[in-house]
């Protein structure tokens, strides 16, 4: 019986002995006669191609007849094929709406054996859900949803929570449907409002998380759904102050710049057709810009009017905070000199954060250096360059608070006691992997985490088949697998990896050299063979050879990035904003905390570190779960219905 080999698990590649090539390759040349026989022969009955539903079936199994039965599938609207123990799912990118229909859920909710239906994520759903109702150890269930940036992960995940609500409220009580439903209302109401602050549009994909989320749906002794509750990783709030060419900020922006009445763009200062620097591409209209939705959702989960109103406030002044500019002073030892067009522009960032005008100004263009025994105090204009970094940092800032808090809101209105859930079923969608024309630290995180889940992926995988293989008494030997392990060694190793020497590089008390930090790379890691460089590029970068590729990584900025530091004058002007939602993100208590004289350099916690822990944390859930795994693929990368390009499958 042959084993499921799939290239991106390295199963196919067998290590080969140095001694006596020339005989095994004479062999190999025998083998692989018959063996290409075998494969025109399965390949030409294409008429049955399409019928293969699990592709373990497929015989013998390569990556040639492993994407003939998909494309087949494909072309049949089959979107949805096994794979042993995960299930392959291909993006039709256009809306089928009878795939996901309420009379479709409840079909595999009441089957006697789902798995005997048609492969859907559905089948999947209604699985995990018997094993919790089993209370086989681990009772806890995982759905690890995974594939590149615009596969379809984040609509997977809206499916089935939709799946969950639907079937954890459909054996209720009459009396008690209330309850249920509004739980079930305001789980599925947390979706657009994380959407619209935590998506964009990118290269790849109209609706890109530019977060991680795992969503744990708790479930009462009568399996019921309860609850749920959100943990968020590592949101990309740059994007708030850059965005790259051809792409756009978060949805929420255009959300309220397209749909904001005429008295709300009056209260927030958004007249209709004015230009925003942070406000990209807005010519382009998209389902994702729809503000009602949003605001319902928030609604929904006891957000009121003024409390919106507050929030749209904020992110209106962080548009305007975007149009400042800043040119040389004509002295050196003066303030940066604001741009004639774009003093209006403080004025108004002012009123919309309640800062004073001259307050928001100073924190901007002059650092404050306490020096000395005596800790005097020594005030230092900023180059214009400083003050632009101080500028989009104090946008980011905001938004991360304001993205957090609003998790935090999220939670307490869909959280339950732990006292009235007893097990959960967890959804996992993380950000898919990605090579961008530039990339740095961010999707440095984001392709490791999804080295992190290949790595779990493959362990479980291997692990299911070879109990398959002893359960029905088959001889087999240990396959030799290519393990990424030595990719993850090369970022988060220890004592020395990219991350370890990004952390010693931002504890140094000077201002990094990108040139210098190649070199270090180099000379510290050279051992490891997923490390390389574009040796024709003139910018400072390191090449990883990643499961899924090759990703170049530039160096310039990624030590700042890093470091993460908010220079004190911000938090400063922040805490003593008059703002009512500014003063709940920036509590007055923290600033005993940014003005320690002891504070040690060595305790700074870095992007890296942070995101770390929080990823380790995240796979210890998951190690003490029962995991099943939906691999998204992105059948073309210009996001065509119907269109299967198979070297990109």
């Amino acid at each position: 019986r042959p084993s499921p080999a799939f290239p991106s698990t390295g199963l196919d590649k067998m290590p080969k002995q140095e001694n006596g090539q020339r005989e095994d390759s004479l062999i190999q040349n025998d083998l692989s006669e018959s063996f290409e026989e075998e494969v025109r022969a399965f390949l030409g009955d294409e008429e049955k191609l399409h019928l293969f539903d699990d592709l373990t079936k497929v015989n013998p199994v390569t990556t040639m007849t492993v994407l003939k039965c998909l494309q087949a599938r494909y072309r049949a609207n089959l979107f949805y094929t096994n794979a042993g123990c995960s299930l392959v799912a291909l993006n039709p990118f256009q809306p089928i709406s009878c795939l996901y229909s309420p009379e479709l859920m409840r079909e595999y909710h009441v089957a006697l054996c789902p798995q005997d239906l048609k492969p859907h994520i559905f089948a999947v759903a209604e699985q995990t859900y018997r094993n919790v109702q089993k209370q086989m150890d681990p009772v806890n269930q995982s759905i690890i949803v995974s594939g590149e940036s615009g596969a379809g992960k984040t609509w997977t995940s809206r499916c089935l929570m939709k799946f969950y609500a639907s079937v954890a409220a459909s054996v209720i009580s009459p009396e008690g449907n209330e309850t249920v439903e509004r739980i079930e209302k305001r789980v599925l109401d947390s979706n657009p409002v994380m959407e619209a602050f935590g998506n964009a549009c990118t290269l790849r994909n109209n609706n890109s998380s530019r977060f991680g989320k795992y969503i744990q749906l708790q479930l009462d002794r009568f399996h019921h759904l309860t609850g749920a509750s959100i943990q968020t990783f590592l949101l990309e709030k740059t994007r708030v102050g850059y965005q790259a060419p051809n792409e756009r900020n978060f949805h929420i922006f255009y959300q309220i710049t397209k749909g904001a009445t005429a008295e709300e763009r009056l209260e927030w200062n958004l007249p209709e057709g004015a230009e925003y620097r942070w406000l990209p591409n807005s010519e382009r209209n998209l389902e994702e810009d729809s503000f009602e939705v949003t605001r319902g959702a928030m609604f929904h989960l006891g957000i009121d009017g003024a409390a919106q109103s507050n929030i749209f406030k904020v992110l209106s002044g962080l548009l305007h905070l975007g149009n400042v500019q800043f040119s040389n002073p004509m002295d050196e030892s003066q303030p940066c000199e604001l741009e004639d067009k774009t003093k209006e522009f403080v004025k108004t960032t002012g009123d919309l954060l309640k800062i004073p005008v001259e307050e928001l100004l100073e924190s901007l263009r002059i650092r404050t250096i306490t020096a000395g025994k005596q800790q005097q105090v020594f005030k230092k204009p900023c180059s214009r360059a400083e003050c632009e970094t101080r500028r989009d940092c104090l946008a980011k800032v905001i938004y991360a608070r304001l993205f957090e808090w609003l998790v935090l809101v999220i939670n307490e209105n869909i959280y339950t006691d732990p006292s009235v859930w007893t097990n959960f079923i967890g959804l996992l969608d993380v950000y898919g992997f990605e090579a961008f024309p530039e990339n740095n630290l961010e999707q440095l995180c984001i392709n490791y985490a999804n080295e992190k889940l290949q790595q779990h992926f493959v362990a479980h995988y291997l692990k299911a088949q070879q109990e398959e293989y002893a359960a029905e008494g088959l001889q087999w030997s240990f396959i030799n697998y290519q393990d990424n392990q030595n990719c993850l060694d090369l970022i988060e190793g220890n004592p020395l990896s990219i991350f370890s020497l990004l952390n010693e590089e931002c504890r140094l008390n000077r201002p990094s050299n990108p040139d210098l930090f190649q070199t270090r790379i180099e000379k510290a890691l050279a051992s490891n063979q997923c490390l390389s460089r574009d040796k024709f590029s003139k910018k400072p970068n390191f090449i990883i050879s990643h499961y899924a590729g090759k990703v170049c990584y530039q160096l310039a900025a990624m030590v700042e990035k890093n470091k993460d530091a908010v220079p004190p004058e911000l938090l400063h002007v922040l805490q003593n904003s008059k703002d009512p939602l500014l003063q709940k993100l920036f509590p007055v208590t923290e600033k005993n905390q940014n003005n320690t004289k002891t504070q040690n350099r060595a305790a700074v916690v870095t992007v890296v570190s942070k995101f770390k822990g929080s990823l380790e944390h995240l796979m210890e859930i998951l190690n003490r779960t029962t995991p099943h795994y939906i691999r998204c693929i992105k059948p073309n990368a210009d996001c065509k219905a119907m269109t299967f390009r198979r070297e990109e499958v």
